[in-house]
C-alpha cells in the first residue's frame, strides 16, 4: 500500500477589485470611477487597486486619501515595484469620500469610494449613478440601475499579476 501526502493547500483567490471606471471620451467629469473597496484597511485594498488600473493611467505615485476614512498607513509604501506617497487630507463635512490618484505627466484621477460596509444594492445604485456625474440623494432624481449593473462583468476587475493592468473600457 502506497501512501501519498495531501496535496498542498492552493493559496487563496485575491478578491474581485470592484472598480467602475468612466468612458474616456466624456469629459469633464466630477469622477473618473468608482471603487468600492472589501476594507478600510488601505495597506491591502490599495495594492490591489492600483493593479486593477489601466495602464493608460501611468505609475500611481501619490494617494490622497480622507484621513478619518481609511486605517493607520505610512506616509509611503512599497507598491508593484515603486514607491507609492500616501496623504491623508481632511475631508470637508458634505464632501464624499474620495481616493485621489497622481500620475507624473499624465494626470489626476479621483474616485469616489462606496463605503465598505454598504449594501450590494446600495453600492450598485451608486457605482450606476456616480459616473452620471450624480450622486444618489443630491440633486432630488436618481434612476434605478438595469438589474445588470452590480453583474455587469466591467464593472468588476480580477486580481491581476505583477505590472499588469486591467483595460479600461
Amino acid at each position: 500500500m502506497t501512501t501519498t501526502a495531501p496535496d498542498a493547500p492552493s493559496a487563496l483567490p485575491l478578491p474581485l477589485v470592484r472598480l467602475r471606471l468612466a468612458p474616456r471620451d466624456v469629459l469633464p467629469r466630477r469622477n473618473d470611477g468608482v471603487w468600492w473597496p472589501h476594507s478600510r484597511d488601505l495597506l491591502t485594498q490599495l495594492p490591489q487597486l492600483l493593479a486593477a488600473l489601466p495602464s493608460a493611467w501611468g505609475d500611481i505615485v501619490g494617494v490622497t486619501v480622507d484621513a478619518a476614512a481609511w486605517s493607520a498607513a505610512p506616509g509611503r509604501m512599497f507598491v508593484a515595484n515603486q514607491v507609492v506617497r500616501l496623504n491623508k487630507a481632511p475631508a470637508s463635512p458634505p464632501a464624499l469620500d474620495r481616493v485621489t490618484l497622481l500620475s507624473p505627466g499624465l494626470g489626476r484621477w479621483d474616485l469616489l469610494v462606496v463605503s465598505p460596509d454598504a449594501t450590494e444594492e446600495a453600492a450598485a445604485l451608486l457605482m450606476a449613478t456616480a459616473l452620471e456625474g450624480r450622486v444618489p440623494g443630491t440633486d432630488g432624481e436618481v434612476r434605478t440601475p438595469s438589474p445588470t449593473a452590480a453583474t455587469d462583468p466591467r464593472s468588476r476587475v480580477g486580481p491581476t499579476g505583477p505590472g499588469t493592468r486591467a483595460p479600461r473600457w
